[in-house]
């Protein structure tokens, strides 16, 4: 005679087992169907293959450069080093992701993200630089911007956000802003992540169907979709004023988030000389179709 516990501790064994055992017989019924002469065509198709191949090499190259990244940071910590990396492009470029991958396996103690919101009335009165100065890395950090001082350079003049007079100071005044951060013994690096139209149409639509995802849509984007050929000129004007040889514009082609990510950590750990560098168990040389200096 079972008592009540062991009674329903044996329906709740007997339940389990059921469930596992129909989950086993779909797995089964599934590997029978790839089994198929059909299924071996689709999962043997060369486009397919070759997808699930490179991405599958990439994912392994990505570990491996995040490894290095890890050396990166312990070096920056130990000679009390300070970078800084900056993160731009239109909404949807897969800055937060990118971001997401450099720091996935780091220290948060030696690391800091800065993704400031809209400015406050108060800072509205403050030089503008004055509330990124709190963000720049201190000795031993290093510091990822998920958007910097460059909104001043395309979206805000782009929505009426700041006047043509605060634009064109702005412009005037930020070689010199980062001359003096590079001068003082900051490593900065300024990425422009890139992306088409089509594809910033194609990621919207994604994250309008992904309840996960819909948080990342702001008012501004589908506006931002109807002002790209304003946000267009002014980002080529951007380049043309601050791209300077001692703070140069690293270009991103990040139609493809994979490469993306893979090839801008390669960029930043090829362009700084850490220790251990040279014994990396892996190829660091970055992919000049996918990152490149503007030019």
């Amino acid at each position: 005679m079972k008592t009540i516990d062991e009674y329903l501790a044996y329906l709740k064994e007997t339940v389990q087992e059921e469930e596992a055992k129909k989950v086993l017989k779909k797995l089964e019924a599934d590997i029978d169907l790839l089994g198929t002469k059909s299924g071996l065509s689709q999962l043997l198709s060369e486009k397919k293959l070759a997808k699930i191949v490179r991405h599958v090499r990439s994912e392994k190259e990505l570990k491996a450069v995040q490894a290095e990244l890890i050396k990166l940071q312990d070096w920056v910590y130990e000679k009390n080093k300070r970078v800084m990396i900056l993160f731009e492009g239109r909404d949807a470029a897969g800055k937060g992701g990118t971001i997401k991958r450099f720091i996935q396996y780091l220290n948060p103690r030696k690391f800091r993200v800065a993704a400031l919101q809209k400015p406050t009335e108060v800072e509205k009165g403050q030089f503008y630089f004055q509330r990124y100065l709190q963000h720049l890395p201190n000795a031993g950090e290093i510091t990822f911007f998920d958007r910097s001082w460059y909104n001043r350079a395309i979206v805000e003049p782009v929505f009426g956000f700041c006047t043509p007079q605060e634009y064109e100071k702005f412009m005037k005044v930020v070689p010199q802003f980062e001359e003096a951060l590079i001068d003082d013994g900051i490593i900065l690096i300024k990425f422009w992540l890139d992306i088409t139209k089509e594809e910033q149409e194609k990621r919207f639509e994604k994250r309008m169907k992904n309840p996960l995802k819909q948080w990342k849509l702001s008012s501004l984007d589908q506006h931002a979709h109807k002002m790209w050929s304003q946000a267009t000129q002014y980002k080529e004007a951007m380049f043309e004023l601050t791209h300077t040889e001692h703070s140069p514009w690293i270009i991103v082609d990040s139609n493809d988030k994979i490469k993306t990510r893979l090839e801008s950590i390669r960029y930043v750990l090829s362009t700084i000389d850490y220790e251990g560098k040279k014994n990396a168990p892996i190829g660091l040389e970055y992919d000049p179709k996918i990152v490149y200096p503007y030019h």
